[in-house]
């Protein structure tokens, strides 16, 4: 049964992903203490990443903000992996945003505005954070974007 969170992601037309599996040797998230860190999320859907190439050449700023929006989704996805029920956020604590950047492109924050606009447009004031967006040289598979968060949850 889906909670709260889950039908207001359905309630925007957003229905929760699949975890994406790992590319590499690491977990999609982990659980510290109440805290649960999810390993960076690029913007996969059904497997595949739909847009590569460089923010500000081959992908514009708003198809990036898009898909820093489905970076977050496949985050929370992860959370929710080890927590088992998105409504155990007690807060999203962190966000850190990486774009594959062409070198005269600087609207990284407005990128990673994807992620956080969706986390708040879903958790309300459980979703504002701190956080970092970060122009890199290149991502994994030539994802434009990359997004990782840190919550904090609840008790059980």
């Amino acid at each position: 049964m889906a909670g709260a969170v889950e039908a207001k992601l359905a309630e925007l037309g957003l229905p929760l992903p699949g975890v994406v599996p790992p590319l590499a040797s690491y977990q999609p998230a982990v659980q510290s203490g109440v805290y649960v860190y999810t390993s960076g999320q690029l913007p996969m859907v059904d497997g595949q990443l739909a847009v590569t190439g460089k923010v500000g050449a081959e992908v514009t700023p708003d198809e990036a903000k898009e898909l820093a929006k489905t970076c977050a989704l496949n985050a929370l996805a992860a959370v929710k992996s080890v927590a088992g029920d998105l409504d155990r956020i007690a807060r999203v604590v962190k966000v850190v945003g990486f774009v594959a950047s062409a070198t005269d492109f600087t609207g990284q924050p407005a990128v990673i505005n994807g992620a956080s606009e969706l986390l708040g447009a879903v958790l309300g004031d459980k979703g504002v954070h701190a956080r970092s967006a970060v122009g890199v040289a290149v991502l994994p598979l030539d994802a434009p974007v990359e997004v990782e968060i840190q919550v904090e949850l609840t008790g059980a």
